[in-house]
């Protein structure tokens, strides 16, 4: 068995811990083998899909996402590199979505993010009159809404 990697060999190689990668398991997001002692043993393709779990987490999808996107690969072989493209192909909007949020975090750390809450000193230079609770609940400023100084 040769082409199977323990629990352990996969999670030192990916970088997730053994617990996860039974929780992805129970998930169906990626298979093992059982040895005849009973032992997990993963195909050395586990290692890119767990790669993409993990990538696809931190652009923010959800688990029930990536198993949707996961379901795309083909079943008969190996996924190459233009089936992981095909996937992915469609995050661009994430993507792009995902750096217009940052950038407003960014630019929000300096000065207060407009939550309404009043309770920092600064608040009532950012958001004198807490004039940003007009425009509905949460940090507006930060989720989009633009930051005026009137």
């Amino acid at each position: 068995m040769p082409d199977l990697l323990t629990i352990s060999e996969v999670s030192r190689r990916s970088g997730v811990a053994a617990s996860a990668l039974r929780f992805y398991e129970e998930r169906g997001l990626i298979e093992s083998e059982r040895a005849g002692s009973g032992h997990r043993r993963y195909p050395r393709a586990a290692l890119r899909r767990i790669a993409f779990i993990v990538f696809a987490q931190r652009m923010g999808l959800t688990l029930q996402e990536v198993a949707a996107e996961l379901a795309k690969l083909p079943e008969n072989r190996v996924p190459e590199r233009s089936d992981w493209e095909k996937i992915s192909s469609s995050w661009t909007k994430r993507v792009d979505e995902r750096i217009a949020e940052l950038g407003r975090l960014r630019a929000g750390l300096a000065r207060c993010i407009g939550c309404g809450c009043l309770s920092l000193q600064d608040c009532e230079f950012a958001n004198p009159g807490d004039r940003a609770s007009r425009l509905g609940p949460g940090p507006r400023y930060w989720i989009g809404d633009e930051y005026t100084s009137k």
